[in-house]
């Protein structure tokens, strides 16, 4: 099929864009922290898009797909300790891909069981496979090293060309080099027969099987190559953090690729590297701003699939959308009026919930509580009496003027 000169100036502009800002993220957020955290936003894309191979291309609800992730890093420091002791001849630059390997064996093995339906039993099996082999790596202290996991050194060998994936930087080219390859690698396969025949399957198995195709075929040759992808992030992670423990393979983990590929929206290839980005913010950032962060993450995630079932991703493509056609300037004061209310509400939530935690899990830090420079004590009932009203006020004002907008955003619609 000939691509139209449009559509391809278009994906030339997309990806050209992509690929710049990961090489000049570095020079924009050149801190040893930023940097850190650039390197876990690249594996992060990984996984995210790679588990959205599953549940947005196909429709494959996986409680457990960190397991891929987990036995691609132990694949990958494994590797790397071969490689130190002189017993494999490999760059370090490849052992990203021998944690590939290791996760398309697991997706291998495990997935003929699991692909073998779909729906509620498919994310059951999953969950309990991944309990299970959360479980055995404890069992086997050899091979996953127990509690304490496995460590290695990724700087082996002479340096190729002066690079020894020792300074943060070399490491975060490594992983931007993967993120890119990875994310162009796993968008191509969306178009392929495969990945096209993996969304009827997802819409309807029954009439893909009438035309031919075996469901549950389509189904496992798409959990094995999400489960490469798995497995290439993790090990990337292993050269990045260069220890591994068994929590790289545990429901919580698999938990947060769920929640944040969610947040970013399953309906669109960008979604899973919105959410990515927003995983490591939450884990780094937010985790360090408040005990609560979890709490947060469990309101934002309710209120997303409530509100906004498209995710970021599609919040952010309706607005476009509605910009292209010119409809967006006659709803600006509007949209302005609903996020500056909902920002008012979501600030009254959040010095309610700081008061909460303080008051119940962290009385001794003191009487005071410092929310954004105000200095707010714990046993006066103004504090609580003004968080309570600011948010009440906030969402009732909200509420009033969804209403009064929506009729608006649907007319303009419309037309």
């Amino acid at each position: 099929m000939r691509v139209p000169p449009r559509h391809r100036g278009r994906a030339v502009l997309v990806w050209g864009g992509y690929a710049l800002v990961l090489a000049l993220a570095p020079l924009v957020f050149d801190s040893s922290l930023a940097l850190t955290m650039l390197s876990q936003i690249g594996i992060a894309i990984v996984a995210c898009l790679a588990f959205n191979l599953l549940l947005g291309q196909g429709g494959m609800l996986s409680f457990g797909h960190a397991v891929y992730s987990g036995l691609g890093a132990y694949a990958a420091i494994h590797s790397l300790r071969w490689i130190a002791a002189g017993e494999l001849a490999l760059p370090v630059s490849l052992v990203p891909l021998v944690g590939g390997l290791g996760g398309l064996a697991g997706a291998a093995t495990l997935g003929w069981l699991t692909t073998r339906t779909a729906g509620t039993p498919f994310a059951m099996i999953t969950l309990g496979l991944g309990e299970l082999v959360a479980a055995l790596a404890l069992m086997f202290p050899t091979v996953f090293g127990g509690e304490g996991g496995l460590s290695a050194d990724r700087v082996v060998g002479a340096p190729v060309w002066g690079i020894s994936f020792g300074p943060a930087w070399q490491v975060y080219a490594l992983i931007a080099v993967y993120c890119f390859a990875c994310t162009a690698a796993m968008y191509g396969f969306t178009r392929t027969p495969l990945g096209r025949m993996l969304n009827a399957v997802r819409d309807n198995p029954l009439r893909a099987e009438f035309v031919g195709y075996s469901a549950r075929r389509v189904r496992y040759l798409a959990f094995v190559v999400s489960g490469f992808f798995m497995g290439v992030a993790g090990g990337l992670a292993a050269l990045h953090f260069e220890i591994v423990s068994a929590e790289v393979l545990g429901a919580l983990r698999s938990g947060a690729y769920l929640l944040f590929t969610v947040l970013g929206g399953t309906a669109y290839f960008a979604g899973p590297v919105i959410g990515a980005v927003l995983m490591v913010l939450a884990g780094v950032l937010l985790s360090a701003l408040t005990r609560a962060w979890l709490l947060y993450l469990g309101l934002a995630f309710i209120l997303v699939v409530m509100a906004a079932p498209g995710g970021l991703a599609g919040v952010a493509a309706s607005l476009a959308r509605a910009a292209a056609a010119g409809r967006l300037r006659r709803l600006w004061a509007g949209l302005l009026a609903l996020l500056a209310l909902a920002v008012i509400a979501l600030t009254g939530l959040a010095v309610l919930v700081e008061l909460l935690y303080r008051r119940q899990l962290d009385a001794a830090s003191g009487p005071v509580l410092n929310f954004a420079g105000l200095p707010l004590q714990l046993d006066s009932a103004d504090a609580w009496v003004g968080a309570v009203l600011l948010l009440a006020t906030a969402a009732a004002l909200f509420e009033l003027a969804r209403r009064r907008f929506a009729p608006q955003w649907a007319q303009e619609a419309a037309r």
